[in-house]
């Protein structure tokens, strides 16, 4: 039986009067996104994975050979990039972005210096003393994504943190997304109700449906009749 770097199994729920189980399998260093109408289970999907919900007694959730089924969301080693980006609005840039490390026990002075580095590669060099009111949407979901990553979680979460821009930087950020995925290699899971985001972002698609995977398979592979088709059959 082959090992996933990531399972999810059994993931019990009741979605606008469909019950079903779920279960969802990815490998390291892949990027899946999550597709579907409003009301699918998309987000409450997510919730689960990252500990912010409570899952059915059968539900087991595997990262990495790990039971983290009733692991508190802190001690996960996952990662969640929201809409909001819910950056701290009293930290400068630089200690937001350092505030995982030093949660970590790293000192204030080498979790800037670390972070002043790492913005770098995110295109947010010399906004380290800036406040994120300062900040336009895009700058901040830069910033959003490299408090993130900076702690080299083991899975990235994505919820829909595309939907509040204007659609160029939109779809700049998610050409971006998709390059730095490749560049670090992480492994990462995204909602987005986008199709054509969906196949520029992931390797992988999932179609979720009134609360069940209606298709999942290659994001070249993914059909845009696929959404419309399966509602005309359920």
């Amino acid at each position: 039986m082959q090992e996933h770097y990531f399972s999810a199994e059994n993931i019990q729920h009741d979605w606008q009067d469909f019950h079903e189980d779920l279960s969802l399998h990815i490998d390291k260093g892949i990027m899946t996104c999550v597709v579907g109408p409003s009301g699918s289970g998309k987000s409450t999907l997510l919730r689960i994975i990252a500990g912010l919900e409570k899952p059915a007694a059968k539900t087991r959730i595997i990262l990495d050979g790990q039971d983290i089924t009733n692991t508190p969301p802190a001690k996960r080693n996952i990662g969640l990039v929201a809409q909001n980006r819910s950056l701290f609005l009293h930290m400068t840039v630089e200690d937001n972005v350092g505030y995982g490390l030093r949660c970590k026990g790293i000192s204030k002075k080498e979790s800037r210096e670390q972070a002043k580095a790492y913005l770098a590669n995110f295109e947010r060099s010399g906004c380290e003393k800036r406040y994120p009111e300062t900040l336009s949407g895009g700058e901040a979901q830069r910033v959003a994504l490299a408090r993130t990553l900076i702690i080299k979680p083991k899975l990235v979460l994505f919820d829909e943190p595309l939907s509040a821009l204007d659609a160029p930087l939109r779809k700049k950020l998610a050409s971006d997304i998709r390059k730095w995925q490749k560049e670090l290699s992480f492994t990462g899971i995204m909602v987005t109700h986008d199709i054509a985001e969906a196949k520029n972002i992931g390797d992988y698609i999932v179609l979720l449906e009134q609360g069940k995977i209606t298709w999942q398979g290659a994001a070249k592979e993914f059909d845009e009749n696929f959404m419309s088709k399966n509602n005309a059959t359920n």
